[in-house]
């Protein structure tokens, strides 16, 4: 499988970095990024995109805003043989299409920066064939749990949980430090243990057959501590409330974008 990237930066590096630890072939892969400094042993860094070259599979990385001016220069290396993935946020498949016309399938991709460490959930939507979409279940393996989206217009919302989530988690796990620091306790340890302490329980969520909401219920003794911070969050619905705010409000930019997009 010959894979081409275009624009390596932080996803397309963390998806770089899980297929190589996946077991993908540095040999296999070329990437497109004029900023990059260096590319991994084996792995083939142009500055500039070919002016020809045959590929399987074709990444695109660059920011939603480039596509329109980029787009006439990477088409010929999207052909009838070339599956093209996207993960560029708000640019959708209708998008996608007129500017690869010939592309064998077309499939958006929504992973987050786990994906160097195959720990991403990554959201699928396409309509491909079976083949192609057998390859791209196969690519997306070292890197994490794929989920295929039906409904396209789903993948804003899957822009805001799986994308932007990681970023909203980093902000709760700061917040619980900062938390613990108000009430006495040293910043630098509290940043420590806070951080210890969701690794943990993601990793106990991860393993469990109960859901999280269950999980917290089991930990929950009547008249305990737990139950007493828990008031806190549960008052008035107070975190649900947040959360879904804070997803909305992700999702819309995401429709946003599309429009943009749309517009160039």
């Amino acid at each position: 499988m010959r894979i081409l990237i275009i624009g390596c930066g932080n996803m397309g590096g963390a998806m770089l970095a899980g297929w190589l630890a996946g077991g993908i072939a540095p040999g296999q892969v070329t990437i497109v990024d004029p900023f990059k400094a260096d590319a991994p042993e084996g792995v083939t860094l142009l500055r500039e995109v070919p002016a020809q070259g045959t590929f399987d599979v074709l990444l695109l990385g660059i920011k939603p805003q480039q596509l329109a001016e980029a787009a006439p220069a990477m088409a010929p290396l999207a052909g009838e043989g070339t599956t093209l993935l996207s993960v560029l946020a708000g640019v959708d498949l209708a998008t996608l299409r007129r500017a690869f016309p010939a592309a064998r399938g077309i499939v958006r991709v929504m992973p987050n920066l786990a994906a160097a460490l195959g720990k991403s959930p990554i959201a699928l939507s396409g309509a491909v064939a079976e083949e192609a979409r057998a390859q791209v279940d196969a690519l997306m393996a070292p890197l994490g749990r794929s989920e295929w989206i039906a409904d396209e217009a789903l993948m804003d919302l899957m822009t805001a949980l799986v994308g932007s989530g990681p970023a909203f988690v980093y902000r709760v796990i700061d917040a619980l430090a900062e938390g613990a620091a108000a009430l006495g306790l040293e910043r630098e340890q509290a940043d420590r243990l806070a951080l210890a302490m969701v690794e943990g329980a993601a990793s106990l969520a991860a393993a469990s057959p109960d859901s999280p909401g269950e999980l917290a219920r089991k930990v929950s003794s009547p008249g305990g501590t737990t139950v007493a911070g828990l008031s806190a969050l549960d008052e008035g619905q107070a975190l649900s409330r947040l959360m879904e705010e804070t997803l909305r409000r992700a999702r819309d930019r995401g429709a946003e974008l599309a429009d943009e997009a749309r517009r160039r």
